[in-house]
C-alpha cells in the first residue's frame, strides 16, 4: 500500500481523493488550512494517518509544512491539490496555486510520484513574467494554472527518477466549482488516484497533462524550457527556496 500526502484535503476533490485512498487501504496524510479546518476534517475522514496544518498563502507556514511532512518519513506520492479560485485576491492565488506547490516540491523529500492540479482554463493563461514581476495584481486564475503546469513539466524534465504529472479535473460541483458545474465529480478525482497509485504503464510515465486519464493538449509555454527556467528562478527569488 502507498503512503500519500494530499494538500488541500479538508474538502472538495482533495477530501474525496483521500477518502477513496483510505478505503482502498492506503496510508494518507491530510492537510488543512488551520486548526478549525483540521478538527472538521478529522470528523469527515476516518482512518487518515494525521492532518497537518498550514496556511499556504504564508511562505513561512508553507516551509514549516514541508518540514512536518519530512518528519513523517518518505512518501510514495504527493498530490498538490490545494488551490483558490478567481474571486480570491491575485496575491493569494499566486501564493497558494503557484508558490506553495513550488516550495513543497523543492522542500519535501522526493516522492516516487507528484501530481499537480491544473485546469483547462490554463489555455487562456499567459506567462507574462515581466508584467507579473512588477505587478502581481495582473495575475489571474488561468495564469496560475499555466504556471503550475509549467512547474510540473520542469520537474519531469529535471527529476528523471520521479513521475511528475498534471491533471485537469474538469469543472466539477465542489465548493470551488459551484453546484451547477457540469462535469462528473467522481471522474474529477479519479485521475489523481490513478496517477498516484496505479501500476498502469501510462500512469508511471512523466510530464503528462491528463483529463479523465487521457492525455490532453496543453499550452505550449508550459513545455518551453527557457520559460521554465525563468519561472523557477523567479520563485527562488521570492521564496528563498531553490529547486535543484
Amino acid at each position: 500500500m502507498a503512503k500519500i500526502f494530499i494538500t488541500g484535503s479538508s474538502d472538495g476533490l482533495g477530501l474525496l481523493a483521500a477518502k477513496a485512498l483510505i478505503a482502498d487501504g492506503h496510508r494518507v496524510v491530510l492537510h488543512a488550512k488551520n486548526e478549525k479546518r483540521k478538527e472538521e476534517t478529522i470528523q469527515k475522514v476516518q482512518g487518515a494517518e494525521t492532518v497537518l496544518t498550514a496556511d499556504l498563502s504564508n511562505i513561512q507556514e508553507t516551509k514549516a509544512l514541508a518540514a512536518a511532512v519530512n518528519n513523517l518519513g518518505d512518501f510514495d506520492a504527493v498530490i498538490h491539490n490545494a488551490g483558490v479560485y478567481g474571486n480570491a485576491p491575485a496575491q493569494q492565488i499566486f501564493a497558494v496555486n503557484v508558490l506553495a506547490p513550488y516550495m513543497l516540491t523543492a522542500l519535501i523529500n522526493k516522492p516516487k510520484r507528484l501530481i499537480y492540479i491544473s485546469s483547462d482554463m490554463h489555455l487562456q493563461g499567459e506567462t507574462k513574467f515581466d508584467e507579473l514581476k512588477s505587478d502581481i495584481e495582473k495575475l489571474n486564475y488561468s495564469d496560475s494554472k499555466l504556471l503550475v503546469l509549467m512547474l510540473c513539466k520542469a520537474v519531469a524534465r529535471k527529476w528523471e527518477d520521479v513521475c511528475s504529472n498534471a491533471v485537469n479535473p474538469g469543472w466539477v460541483p465542489t465548493k470551488m466549482g459551484g453546484s451547477n458545474a457540469p462535469d462528473d465529480l467522481q471522474k474529477g478525482y479519479e485521475t489523481q488516484l490513478w496517477l498516484a497509485i496505479s501500476d498502469d504503464e501510462q500512469a508511471k510515465t512523466s510530464g503528462g497533462y491528463y483529463f479523465h486519464q487521457k492525455v490532453s493538449p496543453y499550452h505550449s509555454d508550459a513545455g518551453n524550457v527557457a520559460l521554465q527556467e525563468n519561472f523557477l528562478e523567479w520563485c527562488r527569488e521570492i521564496t528563498g527556496v531553490s529547486f535543484d
